[in-house]
């Protein structure tokens, strides 16, 4: 697979990137079996992807102890990407926490469920606003500084809080939603991140699964699947917007693709500086999304989807209003 550079940083990492929430972390249903998850993250490696991205707060802890599993034993090969900024109390997350003592005490402790001697991509899980964003810069610059950590992100970040972090350690990625159903970051977060020259790591590439056309109005969820709460995941918006997936169908059929390469393919060509991270349980879907980074749109199939994507209006909120008070700060 093509690497690519994250922004103006020396941190050069497959085109695709694999996130492992999913994993062991039950958002989308309940954990799966580590020992076929771990089957899947080396597979990812086998395929060319270097790219993994985990958090303390998926499990608690437990994605991480499973990403260093499946990769420690070839940590030459990969680039690990963990985040900090919860309080975990109880096994569950309790709050948001980015006082630099406790960033501390999450690098030292991610280190060791990775089971790696230094974190390549620290991201700031959520914006905390009780803490000065530059007292956060601060406190991973210090860690960069003792070689615990080797670059810094953001994740969900506004341009004034990137700008101000950005000023204090050079901030090598922000992750943030981004996709053809989720296109806020091309108004003021993309024209930012360029000009700094940040890089971008789109998370739910997919739209949480609803771009690939595996979902309509019908399809029901686990109990336990955090979908079931999202506005956008109602069956009167799935049935609303199926004219996204349905234009995402039809180039894929010129493409000779499928509706979920062409969503990734379509990110690729955006910026050479942005790096998807869908996520996966399942051999055979992460070998469909790998093989987007083959799909090559042309400038006309481009226009083509931007002339007919701006035509349709997504319906439905992307998360319930109290995950939306944690963003953007």
């Amino acid at each position: 697979m093509q690497k690519r550079k994250l922004g103006n940083s020396t941190l050069e990492v497959s085109a695709l990137g694999l996130g492992c929430m999913g994993m062991s972390f039950g958002m989308y249903g309940p954990s799966k079996d580590e020992q076929e998850m771990i089957s899947v993250i080396q597979s990812a490696v086998d395929l060319g992807v270097t790219f993994f991205d985990t958090a303390e707060v998926y499990g608690p802890f437990t994605n991480e102890a499973l990403v260093g599993k499946a990769l420690s034993p070839i940590r030459d090969r990969v680039v690990i990407a963990t985040k900090f900024g919860f309080h975990i109390a109880d096994g569950k997350q309790a709050g948001l926490n980015s006082r630099p003592e406790h960033i501390r005490e999450a690098a030292e402790a991610s280190l060791k469920r990775l089971n790696i001697d230094s974190i390549d991509l620290f991201y700031q899980h959520r914006v905390d606003p009780n803490v000065p964003i530059e007292d956060v810069a601060g406190a991973v610059k210090e860690l960069i500084l003792e070689g615990k950590v080797r670059h810094f992100g953001l994740s969900e970040a506004g341009v004034q809080t990137i700008r101000c972090a950005h000023a204090v350690q050079p901030v090598t990625a922000l992750q943030s939603e981004y996709s053809l159903w989720w296109r806020e970051p091309e108004a003021e977060i993309i024209p930012t991140l360029e000009e700094l020259g940040i890089g971008f790591v789109p998370f739910s590439p997919l739209g949480r699964g609803y771009l690939t056309g595996k979902i309509d109005e019908s399809t029901t969820f686990d109990s336990t699947d955090f979908r079931n709460t999202v506005p956008r995941f109602s069956p009167e918006a799935r049935k609303a917007n199926r004219a996204l997936v349905d234009l995402l169908g039809s180039i894929a059929q010129r493409k000779h693709a499928t509706p979920a390469q062409i969503a990734l393919a379509w990110l690729l060509a955006q910026k050479p500086w942005i790096v998807p991270i869908p996520g996966t349980t399942k051999l055979h879907r992460l070998q469909e999304n790998v093989a987007s980074a083959a799909v090559e749109l042309t400038e006309g199939d481009l226009r083509d989807i931007d002339s007919a994507a701006s035509r349709i209006t997504v319906q439905g909120a992307r998360y319930s209003e109290a995950a939306q008070r944690m963003i953007n700060r």
